[in-house]
Protein backbone atom coordinates (compact mmCIF):
# COMPACT_ATOMS: atom_id res chain seq x y z
CA UNK A 1 0.00 0.00 0.00
CA UNK A 2 1.45 3.71 -0.65
CA UNK A 3 1.02 6.62 1.26
CA UNK A 4 -1.69 9.24 1.02
CA UNK A 5 -0.95 12.64 2.48
CA UNK A 6 -3.10 15.65 2.91
CA UNK A 7 -2.01 19.04 3.74
CA UNK A 8 -3.77 21.55 4.93
CA UNK A 9 -2.94 25.33 6.82
CA UNK A 10 -4.64 26.70 9.78
CA UNK A 11 -3.35 29.69 10.46
CA UNK A 12 0.61 29.29 11.40
CA UNK A 13 0.10 25.75 11.40
CA UNK A 14 0.59 22.73 9.39
CA UNK A 15 -1.85 19.92 9.49
CA UNK A 16 -0.90 16.72 8.14
CA UNK A 17 -3.49 13.62 7.45
CA UNK A 18 -1.50 10.43 6.81
CA UNK A 19 -3.79 7.72 4.95
CA UNK A 20 -1.72 4.92 4.83
CA UNK A 21 1.41 3.23 5.21
CA UNK A 22 4.61 5.34 6.34
CA UNK A 23 7.93 2.89 5.68
CA UNK A 24 11.33 3.35 3.92
CA UNK A 25 9.16 3.71 0.44
CA UNK A 26 7.43 6.55 1.57
CA UNK A 27 9.41 8.42 3.77
CA UNK A 28 11.42 11.06 1.54
CA UNK A 29 7.69 11.69 -0.40
CA UNK A 30 6.54 12.75 3.37
CA UNK A 31 9.62 14.87 4.31
CA UNK A 32 9.62 16.71 1.53
CA UNK A 33 6.11 18.11 1.10
CA UNK A 34 5.99 18.37 4.84
CA UNK A 35 9.23 20.78 4.49
CA UNK A 36 8.28 22.71 1.52
CA UNK A 37 5.13 23.19 2.64
CA UNK A 38 6.94 24.54 6.13
CA UNK A 39 9.33 26.54 4.05
CA UNK A 40 7.08 27.82 1.16
CA UNK A 41 4.68 29.09 3.88
CA UNK A 42 6.58 30.11 6.86
CA UNK A 43 4.41 28.02 8.93
CA UNK A 44 5.91 27.16 12.61
CA UNK A 45 3.63 24.45 13.73
CA UNK A 46 3.22 20.84 12.98
CA UNK A 47 -0.05 18.60 13.90
CA UNK A 48 -0.04 15.11 12.77
CA UNK A 49 -3.06 13.29 12.57
CA UNK A 50 -2.36 9.74 11.89
CA UNK A 51 -5.93 8.10 12.00
CA UNK A 52 -5.60 6.29 9.20
CA UNK A 53 -2.29 5.14 9.43
CA UNK A 54 -1.82 1.61 9.09
CA UNK A 55 1.45 1.13 9.43
CA UNK A 56 5.12 2.80 10.62
CA UNK A 57 7.92 1.89 10.54
CA UNK A 58 11.67 3.09 11.94
CA UNK A 59 11.58 5.35 8.50
CA UNK A 60 8.36 6.96 9.75
CA UNK A 61 9.85 7.45 13.33
CA UNK A 62 12.59 9.46 12.00
CA UNK A 63 10.21 11.81 9.32
CA UNK A 64 8.39 12.47 12.40
CA UNK A 65 11.31 13.47 14.81
CA UNK A 66 12.96 15.54 11.60
CA UNK A 67 9.80 17.47 11.56
CA UNK A 68 9.72 17.94 15.16
CA UNK A 69 13.61 19.40 15.15
CA UNK A 70 12.73 21.48 12.18
CA UNK A 71 9.46 22.76 14.28
CA UNK A 72 11.88 23.57 17.67
CA UNK A 73 14.23 25.25 15.43
CA UNK A 74 11.74 27.80 14.65
CA UNK A 75 10.60 27.99 18.16
CA UNK A 76 6.99 25.70 16.96
CA UNK A 77 5.25 22.77 18.58
CA UNK A 78 4.36 19.41 17.14
CA UNK A 79 1.18 17.72 18.28
CA UNK A 80 0.34 14.15 17.51
CA UNK A 81 -3.63 12.82 17.72
CA UNK A 82 -5.66 9.72 16.81
CA UNK A 83 -2.92 7.33 17.04
CA UNK A 84 -3.60 3.49 16.32
CA UNK A 85 -2.78 1.00 19.30
CA UNK A 86 0.26 -0.16 16.78
CA UNK A 87 1.64 3.69 16.21
CA UNK A 88 1.12 4.27 19.95
CA UNK A 89 3.25 1.64 20.89
CA UNK A 90 6.25 2.47 18.83
CA UNK A 91 5.80 6.20 19.56
CA UNK A 92 6.27 4.91 23.29
CA UNK A 93 8.86 2.18 22.34
CA UNK A 94 11.43 5.20 20.37
CA UNK A 95 10.38 7.92 23.36
CA UNK A 96 8.58 10.06 21.11
CA UNK A 97 6.01 10.84 23.72
CA UNK A 98 8.68 12.28 26.21
CA UNK A 99 8.92 15.22 23.38
CA UNK A 100 6.12 15.08 21.05
CA UNK A 101 2.48 16.44 22.38
CA UNK A 102 -0.45 13.60 22.45
CA UNK A 103 -3.71 14.42 22.22
CA UNK A 104 -6.88 12.46 21.35
CA UNK A 105 -8.34 13.96 18.47
CA UNK A 106 -7.65 16.62 15.95
CA UNK A 107 -9.86 19.51 18.35
CA UNK A 108 -7.58 19.08 21.10
CA UNK A 109 -4.56 19.46 19.16
CA UNK A 110 -5.52 22.60 17.42
CA UNK A 111 -6.87 23.61 20.90
CA UNK A 112 -3.56 23.05 22.49
CA UNK A 113 -1.62 24.69 19.76
CA UNK A 114 -3.41 27.85 20.18
CA UNK A 115 -6.07 27.90 17.27
CA UNK A 116 -9.77 28.00 17.13
CA UNK A 117 -11.14 24.34 15.62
Amino acid sequence: MSLLIDLEQKGDILCVRLVGELDHHTAVKLRDRVDTALNEQGLTHVLLNLEKLTFMDSSGLGVVLGRYKKVQAVNGEMVVCCLSQQVRRLFELSGLFKIVTFTANEREALNSLGAAS
